[in-house]
């Protein structure tokens, strides 16, 4: 669904007599093909958290790119970053996760396909271009990671995802080294429709700051314990303090689903916990511009993946 208009212009009325366009790019893919990656970086900040765990991105995150048009005028690429899909969903969260990745993108004006060129054609991958196959809209593909692939792997994969879906373009890309990715922009810049602005100009995210601060621990906590802490893991910011002197307070719960991951989080003398604010600490500062005191807590909450109230909060439908 297209937000309502935000931008303070008429709908229908150009700025200025320049040309403006606006619309939702949903950013669809498999596991760790490196969606966020690509959104954070046309976005240019950080907007989506990455680690190498598969289904990092759990809810559908909006980042907000602008983009020169050729001959004057702007255009306002709202980047949906969706979940991965995969085939073998079992689990609710699974399965509400995937649903969502589908929701962005059916109601996207344009949908940007995101493949990991070294994994190629799997089950999964085909499963997905089978079922872009039916999609009705505008259709763009990133083969990423072309670093890590010969040419002739990527021409073979640029025919065979081709032959399955139709795309308008295909382009070939490195998100992390940001190869590609200009070319890419500007397609998606001018395949989005004429319409005002869907948002303010200078805002990069829809996503709460407090949310956006649980995020950033919770990627400290998958990229300090990954091979260590099971998927069952998240992270609520529980207070948030605005003080006199320009910092903020934020504390934070670490939930986990058993005694045992409480005691992995930890770790030997509190060592990890303290590893994983130190890492966030630092980062939110950054982000933010500001002085940041970081308070994190591990509680265990054996049923957490099945509390409602946890779907609401990321904006999941408890049975997709």
């Amino acid at each position: 669904m297209r937000p309502p208009n935000q931008s303070g212009i008429e709908e229908g009325t150009p700025d200025a007599g320049l040309q403006t366009r606006a619309g939702i790019v949903a950013v669809v893919g498999p596991p760790n093909a490196g969606k966020s990656t690509l959104v954070n970086a046309l976005v240019g900040q950080k907007i989506s958290i990455v680690t190498p765990k598969v289904q990092t991105t759990r809810s559908r995150v909006l980042g907000i790119a602008m983009r020169d048009l050729p001959g004057g005028g702007r255009s306002q690429i709202v980047l949906a970053d969706t979940p991965g899909i995969f085939a073998t969903a079992k689990r609710r969260l699974e399965r509400a996760m995937v649903a969502a990745a589908w929701s962005g993108a059916r109601d996207a004006d344009v949908l940007l396909t995101v493949l990991d060129s070294e994994r190629g054609l799997d089950s999964d991958t085909t499963a997905i271009l089978e079922r872009l196959r039916d999609q009705d809209r505008l259709s763009v593909l990133a083969l990423n990671k072309i670093d890590l692939v010969k040419r002739d792997k990527l021409l073979g994969l640029a025919a065979g995802a081709n032959a399955i879906a139709t795309f308008q373009n295909t382009y070939m890309i490195s998100a992390v080294r940001n190869d590609g990715l200009d070319d890419l922009a500007a397609s998606l810049a001018n395949m989005v429709p004429e319409s005002p602005f869907l948002y303010p100009e200078d805002q990069a995210s829809d996503v709460p700051i407090r949310q956006l601060a649980a995020e950033i621990v919770r990627e400290q906590v998958f990229l300090q314990l990954h091979d260590e802490l099971p998927y069952e893991a998240t992270v609520a910011t529980d207070r948030w303090e605005e003080r006199d002197d320009g910092s903020v307070r934020i504390e934070q719960s670490i939930v986990v689903a058993r005694e045992s991951q409480r005691k992995i989080v930890l770790g030997k003398d509190g060592k990890r916990i303290k590893t994983i604010g130190t890492r966030a600490r630092r980062e939110l500062s950054q982000m933010f511009d500001r002085p940041v005191h970081l308070f994190l807590h591990v509680k265990v909450r054996e049923g957490w993946r099945e509390d409602r109230a946890h779907y609401r909060a990321l904006g999941l439908d408890y049975e997709p």
